[in-house]
């Protein structure tokens, strides 16, 4: 698909042009990346490396995979930052980016009543002064991908 963002993200590893942060894991079927535009650190997205706008597109290999990367980040999230649990979340609706793709995102002890639940998504899509620190999700990247090796 010639107009999709995540794509574009895809092919951007691809050729070697990413930050630690944007290229944590890199299979042959997925990437793991922390987002770019979050105010929340640990904020992980795991996007299969094909185009596909709908999970029951997923090979039985690549569901496979997912479920040990989901599992193995939260894990890591919680011991790294002391989230309670992770949030899982996948839409794939928006007009750049219909391509799947899967939120972790770390639900942390002290979060305020207002960003609970669906309402995380208050810290993503944040102006660039509030976005996390681009050391910062490279030191998590870089522990991240040591834990998972």
């Amino acid at each position: 698909m010639s107009e999709c963002g995540t794509c574009e993200r895809v092919q951007h590893r691809d050729d070697g042009n990413a930050p630690p942060w944007d290229s944590i894991i890199r299979s042959d079927q997925w990437d793991v990346v922390h987002a770019y535009d979050s105010s929340l650190l640990g904020w992980i997205v795991l996007v299969p490396r094909r185009h596909m706008e709908a999970v029951d597109e997923l090979t039985e290999s690549e569901g496979h995979e997912l479920a040990d990367l989901l599992r193995g980040v939260s894990s890591f999230l919680k011991r790294f930052l002391g989230c309670r649990k992770t949030y899982i979340m996948q839409f794939a609706e928006h007009p750049q980016h219909p391509h799947v793709h899967f939120h972790v995102v770390p639900r942390m002890p002290d979060i305020p009543v207002e960003n609970i639940g669906a309402n995380v998504f208050n810290y993503l899509s944040v102006d660039e002064a509030s976005r996390v620190p681009e050391d910062e999700m490279n030191r998590l990247a870089h522990q991240l991908r040591q834990a998972l090796g």
